[in-house]
């Protein structure tokens, strides 16, 4: 077990930074239980981290192989290396979201594949089917969370085991052959991408989106979490484009809709996209929904 206390320069709102990382409210790689506890991959192996505040200090306990590593990582995890400097609020929804949550900030985890498995298995399904199919991946490849976490928790599936998984128990986890080539493509170069979190910005989203399967979305979701992208907008999202139109115009939009009114706010683009997320803007609920469907009983 390893410690470390860490009083940061900005009031921290752990709920707020964290809320990107959780996949559901029975993800096994996150738990809360007064403090946020989080499992995760790095170079040195395994760990569980819990956060907890003390006074003006962050507390973080770590447990495994990786704990140095993620104690090392949690000023970082916790948007001390966010930048809004020159942010302008175009909107009145954004100035208003702005001033409503002055604690949010654009956290960084600093390793790439334990948040690009869950945005592939999120590629063109639903929430539901999405949230299911990672915990049945955690369930049934991830470790144990080491320490002693909540029980239940797992540490993401490491490339390797990624590599280790047959067709049918794929087909068992919910996960169709587009998306298990992508996960597989991906999983022989994951030391390559992690490269992509010191490059940052439009580089690191290219060098991922240099993997089969892996596009313009995808790359988008990985750099908002990994590296804290402030302009990584997940163009082609279901939802996205219309929660900015009605937050800001009052009406629908589509991508080069979204595109065109989020032009002024670069380089904090998805800086703005967050804003409205957390601030409860959503898309209407009209018109059918995206259908739920179960590839294990095809």
């Amino acid at each position: 077990m390893c410690e470390r206390r860490w009083r940061p320069e900005f009031d921290v709102d752990l709920d707020a930074v964290l809320a990107p990382l959780r996949r559901g409210h029975a993800d096994p790689c996150f738990r809360r239980d007064g403090g946020v506890w989080l499992t995760a991959n790095t170079a040195g192996g395994p760990a569980t981290l819990r956060l907890s505040r003390s006074d003006v200090d962050i507390v973080g306990i770590a447990w495994g192989d990786g704990a140095e590593a993620v104690l090392d990582g949690l000023p970082a995890l916790l948007g001390a290396d966010d930048d809004d400097s020159g942010f302008v609020s175009h909107h009145d929804a954004v100035a208003r979201a702005r001033r409503a949550l002055p604690r949010l900030r654009l956290g960084a985890t600093r390793r790439v594949w334990d948040v690009l498995v869950p945005a592939v298995l999120e590629q063109k399904v639903t929430g539901y089917e999405a949230r299911r199919s990672w915990r049945e991946l955690c369930r049934r490849f991830g470790e144990p969370a080491p320490g002693p976490a909540p029980g239940g928790m797992r540490v993401p599936p490491t490339p390797a085991a990624v590599l280790s998984i047959v067709d049918w128990n794929w087909h068992r986890s919910g996960v169709d052959s587009a998306r298990r080539r992508a996960l597989r493509a991906a999983a022989t170069v994951a030391g390559r991408l992690e490269e992509a979190v010191s490059l940052g910005g439009a580089e690191g989203r290219r060098l991922l989106r240099t993997v089969p399967g892996i596009g313009v979305w995808t790359a988008a979701e990985v750099a908002q979490r990994a590296w804290g992208d402030a302009d990584a907008v997940s163009f082609g999202d279901f939802h996205i484009p219309a929660v900015v139109g009605h937050a800001l115009l009052g009406r629908e939009l589509d991508d080069a809709g979204m595109h065109e009114v989020l032009a002024p706010y670069a380089p904090h683009r998805h800086r703005v996209v967050r804003y409205l997320e957390a601030a409860g803007h959503t898309r209407p609920r009209y018109g059918p929904r995206y259908p739920i469907r179960d590839y294990r009983a095809i």
